[in-house]
């Protein structure tokens, strides 16, 4: 379980929603691998039709391999990339708070947190005739905290996550506010 190493759960807390981006939104990416992937074969039929005596040299065609490797590697780590940031791009939402976890390359990491009492306002937005399709948008999620703004980027279902967001935050208030009573 991959949350447990990302985040301390703590004993009370459970974890309402683990959300990522919409699967349909890793499409384009996997669409350019395979143009990409296309260019380079193309290039290399061309090179073989328009220049075949550069195919017969050891030097020269061992620099063309040299080339051809180093473009499939780059585009094979253009893709692994682009999944380890879609895949390790995650938004927690307990009983208890919200935890934001950016992945913003191979080895960048942020993990932002803030407890739901202080969750001022929720916006939802699905965008464009695919998000609508799919049912995909953006949630928003203002607070009164030190990070003052949280945005899970295009998550399935926005308008009903902002929803559960609305309803848990009032749950969290009114448990703080009751605790603080007590207190006094």
């Amino acid at each position: 379980m991959l949350y447990k190493q990302v985040i301390k759960q703590k004993s009370y807390e459970k974890i309402v929603h683990l959300l990522r981006r919409h699967p349909i939104t890793f499409v384009p990416k996997i669409m350019l691998f395979f143009i990409l992937t296309g260019v380079g074969y193309e290039v290399f039929f061309l090179l073989n039709s328009l220049f075949p005596q550069l195919f017969l040299e050891n030097i020269t065609l061992a620099v063309l391999i040299l080339l051809g490797t180093a473009y499939a590697l780059s585009i094979v780590l253009f893709l692994y990339t682009a999944f380890v940031n879609y895949f390790l791009d995650m938004w927690f939402v307990t009983n208890d708070r919200v935890v934001d976890v950016l992945q913003a390359g191979l080895f960048h990491r942020t993990i932002s947190e803030t407890d739901l009492y202080r969750i001022q306002d929720v916006t939802s937005s699905s965008i464009g005739i695919f998000a609508t399709i799919f049912n995909y948008g953006n949630v928003y999620i203002q607070t009164a905290a030190s990070q003052e703004r949280f945005t899970f980027y295009n998550v399935h279902n926005p308008h009903k996550i902002r929803e559960e967001l609305v309803h848990l935050a009032e749950e969290d208030r009114k448990y703080h506010t009751s605790q603080a009573t007590q207190m006094e």
